[in-house]
């Protein structure tokens, strides 16, 4: 039973670091790159605008921060189940 527990335990861990991350990842992509981008247009980053460069580079490199922040959590999740690689 107590490993059941512990499963679960796991996995619900696991879907709310899913959901933030993702959260996180949709408000860039579509909030900066496209519904907030008029307003984030007024600002420039190296010559280019901010919504332009949130819509063409911004959220893809948001994107692959995200996945090594999900593989650090997943790698401290599995320690703390003892089901680590290492």
């Amino acid at each position: 039973m107590k490993e059941n527990n512990n499963l679960n335990h796991y996995w619900q861990k696991n879907i709310k670091y899913l959901i933030i991350l993702l959260s996180i990842w949709a408000l860039v992509s579509f909030g900066f790159g496209i519904l907030f981008a008029e307003q984030l247009n007024n600002i420039r980053i190296g010559g280019f605008k901010l919504g332009f460069w949130f819509a063409q580079q911004g959220s893809i490199y948001v994107f692959v921060i995200l996945i090594f922040v999900y593989v650090r959590l997943m790698n401290k999740l599995d320690k703390e189940h003892g089901i680590s690689e290492e």
